[in-house]
């Protein structure tokens, strides 16, 4: 399973490996190839428990196999998924070329987004540490960046830049607080099964494709619950209420943007086209309003 590492030769002739490829950070390259997501095990069975999943092209470091079951390690899940489901070795390669993506990570404790690329126009958001955003063009000095389907500009200094693959998505991403309404703990299950699934603008299809606010838009439908159908209406619409006390249903406004608070300070929403439906961070940006409305 282990990739094959460069030979370089020394002043006396012997031959030595030096440090094993990787790609895209990963040495023993794993990638989900399904059309939504791939169950993550405790063990190599199906009897046993989830631990977590693998969105489509999601990156894993392979770690083992047991026979038709392989070990791997994506983000902070470690299991076994069936090997059938996996792409690997000089297939798992290419299809990273195809679909990785260039990250920007935050490495300082709020990083400005602008609206320009100088400091001295507009902040347009705030993006956490340790947050990654997609690299649209580096210009340099500043990185012109996707934040929700917005371009904007941060500082290249204050980021690290890095080829990456989607990573697994915990069990506890998807879990919330105790003492919610049984609406509540349905509504955050059903969003979250449509992770993995895409973005599109304008849309309001679950399985077929939806923007920002025509994923919560829908998600509300299934429930017999009428919001309005873009973001900034969303956004208004309501009753608000503090961030410290959101609960998993309502809509976190980002100006712009929403999403579905999960509880546990994380949402679910229609990110970008690149990354799709996914679960993140509540805090990820500066949160503009806290909207509740049942």
């Amino acid at each position: 399973l282990v990739n094959d590492a460069d030979t370089v030769k020394t002043e006396n002739g012997v031959s030595m490996a030096s440090e094993p490829k990787t790609i895209c950070g990963y040495t023993n390259l794993g990638i989900a190839s399904v059309e939504n997501h791939l169950n993550i095990r405790e063990g190599a069975g199906e009897d046993t428990e989830l631990v977590g999943a693998l969105p489509v092209d999601a990156g894993c470091e392979i770690l083992s196999q047991e026979g038709e079951w392989y070990q791997i390690e994506s983000g902070k899940v470690t299991g076994y998924v069936k090997g059938e489901f996996l792409l690997t070795g000089e297939a798992a390669a290419a299809r990273a070329e195809e679909v990785k993506s260039i990250m920007a990570t935050s490495v300082t404790q709020t990083l400005n987004a602008r609206v320009e690329p100088n400091t001295d126009c507009n902040i347009w958001t705030m993006i956490a540490e340790g947050e990654s955003l997609h690299v649209i063009e580096d210009m340099g000095e500043w990185l012109k960046v996707d934040v929700d389907g917005d371009e904007c500009y941060i500082a290249s200094e204050f980021v690290e830049v890095s080829e990456q693959l989607p990573k697994a998505m915990t069990m506890t991403e998807i879990r919330y607080g105790e003492g919610i309404s049984d609406v509540r703990v349905d509504m955050v299950q059903y969003a979250c099964q449509f992770v993995g699934n895409r973005y599109v603008w304008g849309g309001t299809s679950l399985t077929n494709g939806a923007d920002c606010s025509g994923f919560t838009w829908a998600v509300f439908r299934n429930f017999g619950i009428s919001i309005p159908r873009t973001s900034d209406s969303q956004g208004r619409a309501g009753r608000e209420v503090n961030y410290s006390e959101a609960q998993p249903g309502d809509i976190i406004y980002y100006g712009g943007h929403v999403g579905i608070y999960l509880g546990g300070g994380r949402i679910v929403h229609a990110s970008t086209p690149a990354t799709g439906i996914k679960t993140e961070n509540a805090l990820y940006r500066s949160v503009k309003s806290v909207r509740r409305y049942y």
